[in-house]
């Protein structure tokens, strides 16, 4: 095993047979369905300090401190459920990216002081926090260790669930204060349910042009553009689950960032090649993975 060797930029992964994504690709808001907006309105600006950029009845879309691109668009829909975790196919978490450690640090002491619990992991690519909103969607708040420490195995990049340190964090943070969502934050990756890894392969790896990070990982498989540890995971974890209901709390849909809608333009050829039913947007398109959910496809800007 070759756990010495440092993951440097395309030295790694496996790419798909044909359609690859730009390595430029990222990830913008998730879009999600919850049972009462002003609770969740609460949640989402007390805990994890987002700001409100747009609001209605039913519907708000929040950014961090000072920035006008949306991180999460919350979408009230009357019935709808709270969900137990592990119960439903689709969402396990959506995951924000703090810019840097000593931020992340300000956000766990943050969380102890207004007494939250949260799930913690070290995954020798990032460090990460845990946590479930009022309608039990997965949430994680993490920070990447720098590219030139990750470290490979052939060809497969290193993950692993281990204890995070918690107190070297703080240290590092130097006692100051946590005051909202640092102004660069990004949705870094999402982490889904699947029904079985081969499909999620064929989908997102075949079809969207994932390049594939990690499959060795129990009953996991890892994506990424550019040499990204993940954009997106996929999980068999949450055995008996079935698809989301409508009026379950959910992942509506989230959002695959190309650099140019030529770029856009070149996926979509693709997918049509493979047979994939598609949605036309004014700003992109939409495709449905085999679980039913939905990814929007746009170019940056």
């Amino acid at each position: 095993m070759d756990v010495s060797s440092q993951a440097m930029s395309g030295g790694y992964g496996r790419p798909p047979a044909s359609y690859r994504l730009p390595p430029a690709t990222c990830l913008g808001a998730v879009e999600l369905q919850v049972s009462h907006l002003a609770r969740s309105l609460e949640y989402y600006q007390q805990l994890l300090g987002l700001s409100v950029l747009a609001h209605d009845d039913h519907t708000a879309s929040l950014a961090a401190v000072e920035t006008t691109e949306p991180v999460v668009v919350l979408r009230e829909v009357a019935g709808t459920r709270p969900v137990t975790p592990g119960s439903r196919l689709g969402l396990y978490h959506f995951a924000i990216l703090l810019p840097d450690r000593s931020a992340m640090g300000r956000f766990i002491t943050h969380l102890s002081k207004i007494g939250t619990r949260t799930g913690s992991s070290d995954h020798l690519v990032s460090e990460a926090l845990y946590l479930q909103d009022p309608d039990g969607l997965g949430i994680e708040v993490y920070v990447d260790r720098p590219r030139d420490a990750w470290r490979r195995d052939n060809q497969e990049l290193l993950m692993a669930s281990n204890p995070l340190d918690l107190d070297d964090l703080v240290r590092v943070a130097q006692g100051a204060p946590w005051t909202g969502m640092p102004s660069d934050p990004v949705i870094g990756h999402v982490h889904l349910h699947v029904g079985d890894l081969a499909a999620a392969d064929a989908f997102y790896a075949e079809g969207l042009g994932f390049d594939r990070m990690v499959w060795r990982y129990p009953g996991a498989l890892f994506l990424g553009a550019g040499g990204y540890h993940h954009h997106l995971g996929t999980n068999t974890w949450a055995s008996g689950a079935v698809a989301p209901r409508e009026l379950d709390a959910k992942l509506m849909v989230w959002t695959l960032v190309l650099p140019t809608a030529v770029d856009v333009t070149e996926l979509r050829a693709h997918l049509v090649s493979r047979g994939l039913s598609l949605t036309d947007e004014p700003t992109g398109i939409l495709v449905a993975d085999p679980w039913g959910t939905p990814v929007r496809m746009r170019a940056r800007g």
